[in-house]
């Protein structure tokens, strides 16, 4: 186990097994083999060949497009072949400056292999000794990753919200921070993952990755259930649990080794993977 080990973890996604979705002539996403019999139901909608599936022409706009996805995911929720539905829309674009082209459930996404976005926020404090990390443990009812360890905030990008307004809904929801302690937050850029968590779902993402240096005695406290508990950790103690163990929620260790890595807290004296690990880590810088 390494550094290393949790960014490929992020990216083991094998698109062999995977068709490009096309919207308008443009890829949009990627569609499992093993996922088409699903779509069959719906020849209208979804063109397939054997070399790509495209969405049909004649939807011409968003909202027609947003309407047809719907019908499809309402349908399948139904059947029981859609994890965790969330009844929150994202937006499907290819660049994060760029329009939507349709609005789809987030539960859905993968299954479209659509790109999702996502903010992250590292809640830390430096003190005479060094710098310490908050580190908040999902609560055991969590869809996905239950009981493992995240970043002190994280969310998805919903449509409709800009990247900061996003972090400062996520920073009240999940850590109950004032807007004026959130806003201090700062970007220091995105890192995207390409995972593929079951042979029929391929997850994209873009995570901006923030940092909030964290006034001394405030503490997150949670508000919506998503948290069990906040710890202050020393950020040796927090590089050991994401080297050594499987305790992170796989992509909150890859945000934590971006954060050592920019912190000077991971060294090419120490780590001799040092140069393949930022090699690894695909990062852009903040939009």
């Amino acid at each position: 186990m390494g550094y290393l080990d949790r960014i490929r973890a992020c990216n083991n996604a094998d698109y062999a097994g995977f068709l490009p979705f096309m919207i308008q002539g443009e890829r949009f996403g990627w569609v499992a083999r093993r996922f088409l019999d699903r779509l069959s139901p719906w020849p209208d909608l979804f063109r397939t060949s054997d070399r790509e599936v495209v969405l049909d022409p004649a939807l011409a706009t968003l909202d027609d497009r947003t309407a047809a996805l719907a019908r499809v995911g309402a349908t399948l929720n139904g059947q029981g072949l859609i994890h965790g539905w969330r009844d929150e829309l994202y937006a499907v674009k290819n660049a994060w400056e760029a329009p939507p082209v349709l609005l789809a459930e987030r539960a859905l996404m993968p299954h479209f292999g659509f790109r999702s976005y996502g903010v992250h926020v590292n809640g830390y404090l430096r003190r005479a000794e060094g710098i310490y990390l908050w580190i908040a443990r999902r609560s055991e009812d969590r869809p996905n990753f239950p009981g493992l360890l995240d970043n002190m905030v994280a969310g998805g990008q919903p449509h409709g919200l800009a990247l900061m307004e996003n972090v400062v809904k996520a920073c009240a929801e999940e850590a109950a921070l004032p807007p004026a302690v959130a806003e201090r937050s700062r970007c220091a850029g995105y890192i995207t993952s390409n995972e593929q968590p079951d042979p029929v779902r391929v997850k994209p993402d873009r995570l901006y990755c923030y940092d909030l240096e964290m006034p001394e005695g405030l503490v997150p406290r949670n508000t919506d259930g998503e948290i069990d508990a906040f710890t202050l950790m020393r950020a040796d103690e927090v590089m050991s649990l994401v080297r050594e163990t499987d305790a992170f929620k796989p992509n909150c260790a890859m945000v934590l080794v971006d954060f050592f890595l920019r912190h000077g807290l991971l060294t090419p004296a120490e780590e001799p993977d040092h140069a393949a690990i930022a090699d690894a880590l695909d990062r852009g810088g903040p939009d």
